[in-house]
């Protein structure tokens, strides 16, 4: 939550539904089969918008620090209910969504995240 900046804009040109792991494309293409054979994962699809906290003590630095815990705008699967917390911070998307926000923000962008 709080006051943000984009830091980095990755998966540009990347398939929507592409998988992502460590900010890398791994080649593999998410759809429902491909979903049910990996259970429980957490998908990160399509693109991503990392996150650099801009309140010291709240987003910033030390052990809340977003840009450290890896907290990112993306994607993630059609099937995975919106609205509801179950990533580890970040805030999902629609595939759809976050490939049209990824062409409309440059980095540098400011985010306000509210609940």
């Amino acid at each position: 939550r709080g006051r943000h900046r984009i830091r980095a804009r990755i998966g540009a040109g990347a398939p929507a539904g592409a998988v992502f792991r460590g900010r890398r494309p791994t080649g593999e293409c998410w759809t429902p089969a491909f979903a049910a054979a990996h259970p429980g994962r957490d998908w990160i699809l399509s693109r991503i918008l990392w996150l650099c906290g801009e309140e010291v003590g709240h987003n910033r630095l030390g052990n809340v620090d977003s840009m450290r815990r890896y907290i990112y705008i993306h994607g993630t699967g059609d099937d995975q209910p919106m609205g509801v917390p179950l990533s580890h911070g970040c805030v999902r998307m629609r595939s759809r969504d976050i490939i049209e926000l990824f062409e409309l923000v440059p980095a540098g962008t400011r985010v306000d995240i509210h609940e």
